[in-house]
């Protein structure tokens, strides 16, 4: 008899937990470290960072858009002038000393922290694209982005408790702001959010939470470029926010830099 009523008690119990789950749907929803999810983000990623869905034809991508950081490169925008591109080239060069970047360490060393080309012209950004052709570049490039980007960014945002949404929104500011903790940077950006929401994991409304870090993270947009174009909060993120799409499902429209983005 007592086992009988334990038997049924355990069936009640996971029958409540089962309805529960496929209530809220964000147990089983997949987060952004899932593989359909994290493709996607590389492709939103893209269209902000090199204007277009296909991210895998950005590893070659190099220039210096006048933002002050020198040349941006890459996937994700490795820049000469923000430690980032010095620390994937030296960390390639440690696997392959041969390559074709190799020979401008010394001068990346000396333009890192600034935005310039000293001993970098003519011949780097002409190096960097033949590089790109190698799949071990290609490989080094995915290694750093996911090492120092996309994993903590998932890492924090799974431990404030946020679905697929706000973990994408964690990624592309710490894509664009770089990690620590100064006010442009993502962790102030973070730390200025948790003052004006709380997280879920904190028990707060996880909307409400991004509203608040999508603010800060404009203002801090226009701290770093004033007059910038800001579309890839206004008209993306915000945009999925406003949707309630917290899940990331396709499919998505946006708009960046006065383009339309759809995926299906």
């Amino acid at each position: 008899m007592k086992r009988a009523l334990l038997t049924a008690l355990s069936v009640a119990l996971v029958a409540v937990a089962g309805c529960s789950s496929a209530a809220s749907g964000k147990e089983d929803a997949p987060g952004l470290a899932s593989p359909a999810k994290k493709e996607l983000a590389q492709r939103i990623v893209a269209s902000a960072e090199n204007g277009t869905l296909d991210w895998r034809t950005a590893y070659g991508y190099i220039e210096d858009i006048d933002d002050g950081q020198g040349y941006t490169a890459g996937i994700i925008g490795f820049c000469t002038g923000t430690h980032d591109l010095l620390a994937l080239v030296e960390k390639y060069t440690e696997k392959r000393p041969g390559n074709g970047l190799a020979r401008y360490l010394p001068a990346l060393r000396e333009v890192d922290g600034t935005d310039s080309h000293e001993g970098l012209d003519p011949g780097f950004t002409a190096a960097w694209k033949a590089e790109a052709k190698r799949p071990e570049f290609r490989a080094a490039q995915d290694a750093e982005r996911d090492t120092e980007y996309f994993g903590p960014a998932v890492r924090r945002a799974e431990r404030d408790g946020l679905s697929a949404l706000g973990q994408f929104v964690y990624y592309d500011a710490i894509v664009y702001h770089g990690p620590g903790d100064g006010p442009t940077s993502f962790g102030g950006i973070r730390a200025a959010a948790v003052k004006r929401a709380d997280t879920p994991a904190e028990g707060g409304d996880e909307e409400e939470y991004l509203a608040a870090f999508l603010d800060v993270r404009r203002e801090a947009m226009g701290e770093l470029h004033p007059g910038h174009d800001t579309s890839r909060v206004d008209t993306a993120q915000r945009r999925f926010l406003e949707e309630g799409n917290l899940d990331l499902d396709t499919p998505l429209e946006w708009e960046v830099y006065g383009v339309t983005y759809k995926v299906a």
